[in-house]
């Protein structure tokens, strides 16, 4: 990858941010304090590694970014541009993970695997997909493009484009013109 990609991919990364985080106050800011872009980026060296058979300097790289950062990200996961982890502790993305383009993870989330065989085991996500805080994508399922899975929904089951999954096993259902969707994405309101 050349100096100029890098950069095109650093500003797109940043300005990914800005755009989905009303906190972001400016391209510095994001670039030196946020450690969903540290761990997207380590896992982008970690992962050129891995596709060249660097495979331990790769598996390496990713548990000292795992250590720095909170976030856990196999070196073989394929992630699209822009991809953007909103906070990020405790996020899981497994090893034949696959995602398009203008993805977003808040903290709290697996995208695992449910079987020990080999192969594709874990989830893919289409492009603009959106996974709120603590959800769980479990097995190799295919969530559709612009889909949201609300906060605390745990995912075993494929998904149309355009939709909204929610609940335990969650159930997708079509995405509403004009639906605002940012409550799914917040973890619920638990009274006792």
């Amino acid at each position: 990858m050349g100096l100029a990609r890098v950069a095109r991919c650093v500003r797109e990364d940043v300005a990914a941010a800005r755009l989905r985080d009303p906190a972001a106050r400016g391209g510095a800011e994001i670039a030196l304090l946020y450690p969903g872009l540290h761990a997207v980026w380590a896992h982008r060296a970690n992962h050129w590694l891995w596709m060249h058979g660097a495979r331990f300097a790769a598996r390496a790289g990713s548990q000292m970014a795992r250590w720095l950062t909170g976030i856990e990200i196999h070196p073989g996961a394929r992630l699209g541009r822009r991809f953007f982890i909103d906070h990020g502790m405790g996020v899981v993305i497994g090893e034949t993970v696959e995602t398009g383009d203008d993805v977003m993870l808040y903290h709290g989330v697996t995208l695992g695997g449910r079987q020990r065989e080999g192969g594709k085991r874990h989830p893919t996500l289409g492009d603009g997909v959106t996974v709120g805080a603590g959800a769980k994508i479990l097995g190799p399922v295919t969530i559709g493009a612009g889909s949201v899975v609300g906060a605390n929904a745990v995912v075993t089951r494929d998904a149309p484009d355009e939709s909204v999954l929610t609940g335990i096993p969650a159930k997708p259902r079509p995405l509403r013109k004009g639906e605002d969707t940012r409550g799914l994405l917040r973890a619920p309101d638990y009274q006792i």
